[in-house]
C-alpha cells in the first residue's frame, strides 16, 4: 500500500469511497433520505473541481491501483484560528471494508506530517458530535475537543465539534523522514 497525491483519474474511486464511507459511518446519524441521494457522478465532479483548482490537498491510499481511502487537508478554514500556524485535516475516509486495518492511523499521521512540513504548529479537524467511533479514533490519535462547535446540515441539523492537536516542530534534517515514514502502510 502506498499513500500518494490524488490525480484527476482518481475522482470516480474517491467518490465511491466517500459515499460508501458516509453511508456506513453515518447511518442512524444522517437521515437515510440524504444518504440515499448521494450521487457518485456529482461527487466525482466535485472532486475533479477540487483537484484542478487546488482547493485542498488530497492523498489516497492505493493498493494495486485500488483506492482504499483518502485524506484531504489544507489551511484552517476557521476564522477564530491563526491561519499562519493552524492547518486542518478536512477529512479522512476509508472504504468500510478497510476500517480497523491501520489505514486511518497511517493517513492521520501522514496528514500531521504534511502539516508539520508546511510549518503549521496546530492541526484541527471537525467531527459530528454523534460520531462516537470517529471521536474515539481522533482522541486515540492525540486530538482533544477544544470546545468549539457548529451546526451542519447534511439532511438535518447536526452538531460538529472541533478537535485540535499541537504538532511538534519538525527539524529540517528529519522533515523528509516525517513525510516518508507514513508513505508505506504495511498493515
Amino acid at each position: 500500500m502506498v499513500i500518494r497525491n490524488a490525480i484527476p483519474g482518481d475522482v470516480a474511486a474517491l467518490a465511491k469511497v466517500h459515499i460508501e464511507s458516509w453511508r456506513s459511518a453515518y447511518r442512524g446519524l444522517v437521515p437515510d433520505s440524504h444518504l440515499g441521494c448521494l450521487d457518485y457522478e456529482r461527487r466525482a465532479q466535485q472532486f475533479l473541481e477540487m483537484l484542478t483548482h487546488n482547493a485542498e490537498e488530497t492523498y489516497i491510499v492505493d493498493q494495486d491501483r485500488e483506492v482504499l481511502g483518502f485524506l484531504t487537508l489544507g489551511g484552517s478554514r476557521d476564522l477564530d484560528m491563526d491561519q499562519q500556524t493552524t492547518g486542518e485535516i478536512w477529512g479522512i475516509y476509508l472504504a468500510p471494508e478497510q476500517w480497523r486495518n491501520g489505514i486511518g492511523t497511517s493517513l492521520c499521521r501522514y496528514g500531521e506530517g504534511i502539516l508539520k512540513i508546511k510549518g503549521y504548529r496546530i492541526a484541527t479537524l471537525w467531527v459530528f458530535a454523534g460520531n462516537i467511533q470517529a471521536r474515539k479514533f481522533y482522541e486515540a490519535m492525540g486530538f482533544i475537543a477544544d470546545g468549539a462547535s457548529k451546526m451542519l446540515n447534511p439532511g438535518a441539523p447536526l452538531e460538529a465539534v472541533r478537535y485540535r492537536k499541537e504538532l511538534r516542530e519538525v527539524e529540517q534534517a528529519s522533515a523528509p523522514d516525517c513525510h516518508s515514514a507514513a508513505l508505506h502502510c504495511n498493515r
